[in-house]
């Protein structure tokens, strides 16, 4: 049985391999998807390093000590600041933040300390994702200043470099203590951390509920597995050998993808390297079960391609592989805790991201093992040969 197993499971595995869309499925646009969603994807949980064009500020030549308190406060958050000198030179730049002469005459710092408001304008050319975060940090500088100068008025000093540097150093009464949720410092994964991991668990479903399963509905409408019923091999070294072909097929697009995403993208995969390896080898055995299942029950290759492209995406997207399900409600942090794409991100990363013992994601692989085994008992029972 096994030798009849082998025979069958080598000849699909050759057979899958030699499909041009397979291979471009495989080994070519899970790269793209590396490089797009981890580039995308590299600022979550990641403090900003103010690295992108400078912010230009515009602001009178008599600013003050107020304007100069601005400034230091927005290099402070990381900003590369700029002092344009005329509105043309001031239109070059992306991101523009002018502070308007007071109505009086003035100098800024004056008209400040005596009450006067002044808005403050913050223009920036394109929309991305980037512009809220823009606002965040210019509040906060420009905030940051005025209850400076309120706690120094208060005091009844003067308002002079030395207080604002007095008020810097003094004690805090209040502190926030930042600490790692586990050993390595990533929560939650960000970057080719999280994209390179979620996409390849989610291609790996992808490729073999469509190549897979459409292979088997195939094989069934044009009689090729009707002359298998005629010759010596059992029903079960078939099924078998259909499940190891599918089981190989899935191990060689997870070790092209960890390859890839250590030499190329430079994902550390942690010193729990084995636990690691079972984990994706129950994700490859759940799958293969998986896809003989919907190889079995589907009736036209378009219910495969249609099932499968579908379950595949929503579990995907439900399960954590296109984000960091950390960053997620907490009801969509334990949907994800229900469903095999989520066990498998959440193994990934305890032992990946967070360095937790190989021993924690043991439950992950034995929920992983169980599945296939129902999913592949499921499959064992109602495969036809026509």
């Amino acid at each position: 049985m096994l030798r009849h197993a082998l025979f069958i499971a080598g000849h699909d595995l050759r057979f899958m391999l030699r499909q041009w869309e397979t291979l471009l499925w495989m080994f070519v646009m899970p790269v793209v998807f590396f490089y797009f969603i981890g580039t995308v994807t590299g600022g979550y949980g990641v403090a900003s390093t103010g690295r992108g064009p400078p912010l230009a500020v515009q602001a009178p030549a008599n600013g003050g000590i107020v304007v100069e308190q601005l400034v230091a406060r927005l290099e402070q958050q990381g900003y590369a600041v700029a002092r344009p000198a005329t509105r043309e030179e001031l239109e070059r730049y992306g991101r523009r933040l002018i502070v308007p002469e007071p109505t009086s005459n003035a100098t800024v710092t004056e008209s400040v300390l005596a009450g006067n408001q002044l808005q403050v304008t913050f223009e920036r050319r394109g929309d991305d994702l980037a512009a809220t975060l823009d606002e965040v940090r210019l509040n906060r500088a420009i905030y940051t200043v005025v209850a400076d100068l309120a706690a120094i008025k208060a005091n009844g000093q003067e308002v002079t470099p030395a207080a604002f540097d007095a008020i810097a150093n003094a004690p805090r009464r209040v502190t926030l203590s930042v600490s790692a949720a586990g050993a390595r410092p990533e929560a939650p994964p960000a970057g080719f951390a999280q994209a390179v991991p979620g996409t390849m668990v989610m291609f790996t479903m992808v490729i073999l509920l469509t190549s897979g399963a459409i292979m088997l509905v195939v094989e069934r409408e044009h009689g090729l597995l009707r002359r298998l019923a005629s010759a010596p091999i059992s029903r079960a070294a078939l099924v078998l050998g259909k499940w190891l072909a599918r089981v190989a097929l899935a191990l060689v697009q997870l070790a092209f993808a960890m390859v890839l995403g250590s030499v190329l993208f430079r994902v550390d995969w942690g010193q729990s390297v084995p636990m690691v390896f079972a984990v994706l080898v129950a994700w490859a055995a759940f799958n293969a079960s998986f896809a003989l299942l919907l190889g079995s029950a589907a009736r036209t290759t378009a219910q495969a391609t249609g099932i499968g492209v579908l379950a595949s995406l929503a579990l995907a997207a439900l399960g954590g592989c296109w984000w960091p399900i950390e960053i997620t409600p907490k009801w969509m942090q334990s949907l994800a805790l229900a469903l095999p794409t989520g066990w498998t991100m959440d193994a990934l990363h305890q032992l990946v991201s967070f360095g937790y013992a190989p021993g924690t994601a043991a439950p992950h692989v034995a929920a992983l093992a169980a599945a296939a085994l129902a999913a592949g008992w499921g499959a064992a029972k109602i495969f036809r040969y026509q």
